[in-house]
């Protein structure tokens, strides 16, 4: 948790999300959501956890757990991947990262426990050390006032690629600085030990960043299309369904569930995607919420958010559609709504929010 000394006079209502307590909104949710699209927020993020990877076979034992390729990942690199099971579904999401010695895998703390106890039990011969980082603690900036909120507040910015870090210092206090890639607005992370994070805050507060809740961030995350496991990726679900396939490598040799993976790109036999629903009339559909084409059931919805704009709210939903239900453009219904079919990330102008 961050030091109270920036927000002990803001209503900082807190609860849970992602599978941990944190601050859900620190005054206003319209105007924290505004800072993340326009200007520059920063957030707890205790919902995180970081579990460290060392070990002669570490390499080896993690390329062929994941759905990306770890084998050929550069030092100070990260990628996004998917851990599945034999059937290709999903058991869960991650970033891991490449540190040189060793990796440091990325979750939510909602799937932290699990991933943790599945994949410690494939590491049977090999020389893995697999770990939470209990000391580490991390707060996100994003916006796309961001870099210069960081230079404000003493943080020197090396040139990062989106899943990139690099050691950087504010001030006394090390971190290590994590380049986001969230597809709206510039994101950065800044991971150290819990007692150096309240620094950090202040430094990024006294900077000018605006303290951001969850509830503002899950606004940004549904307007950028971002899926989240437990919500929009469900065990259930195939990997190429969910559209993320920044989290799959076709060429990087044996993993669990890649027999199935490769036989849908290989036949081309995918019969529904993830997608976005601009409301048109009616009210916001409940997560879900069937959508119907024709009579026909022909998907679901899975988030769904009442995005601030200047003239109001724009009502929009994340889910899943058939392909013959129609592409970009077409209109479906949403249970008591109606809705049209959207590319992700939503079309969010500067104008409109």
């Amino acid at each position: 948790m961050v030091s109270t000394t920036s927000t002990e006079k803001l209503g900082v209502r807190r609860g849970e999300y992602a599978g941990a307590e944190t601050a859900l909104v620190f005054s206003d949710c319209r105007a924290e959501f505004l800072a993340l699209r326009s200007g520059c927020g920063v957030y707890e993020l205790e919902w995180e956890r970081q579990f460290l990877i060392s070990g002669r076979d570490r390499v080896r034992w993690l390329n062929s757990m994941i759905s990306n390729n770890v084998r050929d990942l550069a030092a100070g690199h990260g990628v996004y991947a998917f851990v599945l099971t034999p059937q290709g579904h999903i058991v869960g999401d991650l970033c891991v990262y490449n540190r040189g010695d060793d990796f440091v895998m990325v979750v939510e703390a909602a799937q932290a426990d699990k991933l943790h106890a599945h994949l410690k039990r494939f590491i049977i011969m090999d020389q893995v050390e697999f770990k939470p980082a209990e000391e580490w603690a991390a707060i996100g900036i994003q916006g796309p006032k961001v870099e210069a909120t960081l230079r404000a507040a003493g943080i020197e910015i090396p040139g990062l690629e989106q899943l990139q870090l690099a050691d950087v210092k504010c001030g006394a206090a090390q971190a290590t600085l994590v380049r986001g890639d969230h597809p709206l607005a510039p994101n950065y992370e800044l991971w150290s030990t819990a007692g150096q994070v309240p620094a950090l805050w202040d430094a990024l507060v006294k900077a000018g960043a605006t303290p951001v809740g969850a509830e503002a961030l899950e606004l940004a995350r549904i307007a950028g299309g971002v899926p989240r496991y437990g919500q929009d990726i469900r065990e259930r679900d195939l990997p190429q369904e969910t559209g993320q396939m920044r989290a799959i490598s076709f060429t990087k040799g044996c993993y669990i569930g890649q027999e199935i993976v490769e036989r849908i790109r290989a036949r081309g036999s995918l019969h529904r995607g993830f997608t976005g629903f601009r409301i048109v009339e009616g009210p916001l559909p409940a997560p879900g919420s069937k959508v119907q084409a024709s009579g026909k059931e022909v998907g679901e919805v899975t988030s769904a958010a009442m995005l601030p704009a200047n003239d109001g709210e724009v009502p929009v939903a994340l889910g899943y559609l058939r392909k013959e239900a129609g592409a970009a453009g077409a209109v479906v219904e949403l249970g008591a709504s109606r809705a049209q079919v959207e590319p992700l990330p939503f079309t969010l102008s500067a104008e409109n929010i």
